[in-house]
C-alpha cells in the first residue's frame, strides 16, 4: 500500500520563527522545503498528511529570496574578462565567495574585449545550478564592445566596435557564440542596432541599453524592438535634460509597449550614484529598479592596482578608477552592502530593497517560475538576514551553503 505520509520520501524541512518576504510583504510565516523546492503547507498537511522531518529555528530572521547579481565583472582577484588557463575555476571561486553576501545566482560580466577573448572565455562559462560550491550561473552578461566612443567609461577605446554593414553577423563573429549569453549591453544609436536588438530578443537574449549617447526617441525605438534593461542608469549615458531626457527618460516614457516593463540597473554603492538620484529613479519607476554591484576583480582585495579586462584599475577607498585618471571603472561593493545603502538612501521599505536584489532581476531574466520569489514550487534559494539586513545564512536548494560564524 502507498504511504500516507507524503508523495516523496525525501525529508521535509520547516523553517520557523521567521518573517518571510512573500507577495511584497514580510509575513510571520513558516517556510517549508523538500527536494530543493518550496512547498505549499496546506497541500502537504491535507493532501499528503505530511509533516516536518527537520525544524530550523531562524531566531527571528528575515527570509528573502536569494540575491541575483546580473552585472558582476569579477572579484577576489578574478577578472572574468581575462582568458586565463582556468576560467571555470575563477568563476567558481567568485561563486563561492559571493554566498556570504546573500547572492545565490549571478551573471558573470565581460567588459569590452578583443574577439579572441570572447572566443576563448565564453565557451568556458557554462550555466550552472547553485549549491555548496557556489552561487548558480544564469548566463554571461556581455557589456560591449558595441558601445559609444563618447561614453566608453573604463572600456578600452581600441577594442570598441560598431555593426558596420553586417549587423547581427558582426556581433556573432565578435562573440563567437551566444550559447551561454544571457544579456548584451549595447548603444542603441549605432547603425543597424534595431536589427541586432530584434534578433537578440528573438534568441531570448536580454538586451540592455548602456554606454550610449542615445536620445529618448532612439531609446524608445530600442525598447519597441525588444530591449528591456538599462545598464547602470545615469552612468555612461547622456545626463538628463528636460527637452530630451535620453535613456533616463525611459523610466516615465509613454511609448513603452503595453504589458512591458523597462528595468534598469543601479549601483547603490554611495559612489556611482548620488542618493538624490537614487531617490528620483526609485520614485519615478520603483518596479523597474534592479540592484547590481558592477563589482570588479578588486572586490574583496586591499587597495592598490588590479586589472579589469584590458585596463589597469586603481583602488582608493571604495573608489575604483582607471589607473592615472578619475574615471570610475566598476565597483568594489558587495550586494548586501548595496541593499543596505539603497534602503537608507532611497528611504524605501525593507521589502522594496530586498525585491530590487531578487524579484526584479528574476523578472528581467524571465525566471520567476524558479528564482526571485518564495512562491510555492520555486527553487528554495534564500537568504536569512537580521533586521539591519546583514546576512546571517545563505541557502541554495534548501541546503545551507554559508552561515555567519558568531
Amino acid at each position: 500500500m502507498p504511504s500516507n505520509k507524503s508523495v516523496s520520501d525525501a525529508p521535509i524541512t520547516q523553517f520557523v520563527n521567521c518573517k518571510i518576504l512573500k507577495d511584497h510583504k514580510l509575513q510571520k510565516e513558516d517556510l517549508w522545503v523538500r527536494e530543493g523546492v518550496i512547498l505549499n503547507p496546506e497541500k502537504l498537511f491535507f493532501d499528503e498528511k505530511g509533516s516536518a522531518d527537520i525544524q530550523v529555528d531562524c531566531q527571528g530572521s528575515i527570509i528573502a529570496p536569494g540575491f541575483i547579481d546580473v552585472q558582476i565583472n569579477g572579484g577576489y582577484g578574478i577578472d572574468f574578462s581575462l582568458a586565463t588557463d582556468d576560467v571555470k575555476g575563477g568563476v567558481t571561486l567568485v561563486a563561492k565567495k559571493v554566498l556570504e553576501h546573500g547572492v545565490t545566482s549571478f551573471c558573470p560580466t565581460l567588459v569590452t574585449s578583443p574577439p579572441d577573448i570572447y572566443h576563448k572565455v565564453l565557451p568556458k562559462i557554462q550555466f550552472t545550478e547553485g549549491g555548496p560550491t557556489g552561487a548558480g550561473v544564469l548566463g554571461v552578461h556581455l557589456e560591449g564592445p558595441f558601445i559609444s566612443q563618447e561614453k566608453k567609461g573604463a572600456h578600452p577605446e581600441q577594442h570598441l566596435r560598431s555593426f558596420q554593414t553586417r549587423g547581427f553577423q558582426e556581433l556573432l563573429e565578435t562573440y563567437g557564440s551566444l550559447e551561454n549569453v544571457a544579456i548584451v549591453t549595447l548603444a542603441p544609436e549605432l547603425p543597424q542596432s534595431s536589427e541586432v536588438i530584434d534578433e537578440l530578443t528573438r534568441r531570448h537574449v536580454t538586451v540592455s541599453l548602456g554606454h550610449s549617447v542615445a536620445n529618448l526617441s532612439q531609446a524608445e525605438l530600442a525598447v519597441q524592438n525588444g530591449a528591456s534593461f538599462i545598464t547602470h542608469l545615469f552612468n555612461a549615458m547622456l545626463p538628463f535634460h528636460h527637452r530630451d531626457p535620453g535613456i533616463v527618460g525611459l523610466l516615465t516614457s509613454d511609448k513603452i509597449p503595453s504589458g512591458r516593463t523597462v528595468f534598469y540597473g543601479m549601483i547603490a554603492d554611495g559612489i556611482h550614484t548620488n542618493p538624490a538620484a537614487l531617490r528620483i529613479a526609485h520614485r519615478a519607476h520603483a518596479k523597474g529598479l534592479v540592484l547590481v554591484t558592477d563589482a570588479i576583480t578588486a572586490m574583496g582585495l586591499p587597495p592598490g592596482r588590479h586589472t579589469l579586462g584590458q585596463q589597469v584599475i586603481e583602488i582608493d577607498g571604495l573608489n575604483a578608477y582607471v589607473a592615472g585618471t578619475k574615471t570610475l571603472s566598476g565597483s568594489i561593493a558587495t550586494m548586501d552592502m548595496c541593499v543596505r545603502h539603497f534602503l537608507q538612501a532611497a528611504g524605501c521599505t525593507v521589502e522594496a530593497a530586498l525585491e530590487a536584489a531578487s524579484l526584479h532581476p528574476a523578472q528581467l531574466l524571465g525566471i520567476t517560475n524558479r528564482k526571485g520569489t518564495l512562491q510555492y514550487g520555486t527553487d528554495a534559494d534564500f537568504v536569512l538576514l537580521d533586521d539591519q539586513l546583514n546576512v546571517r545564512a545563505t541557502y541554495i536548494a534548501g541546503k545551507q551553503v554559508w552561515n555567519k560564524r558568531f
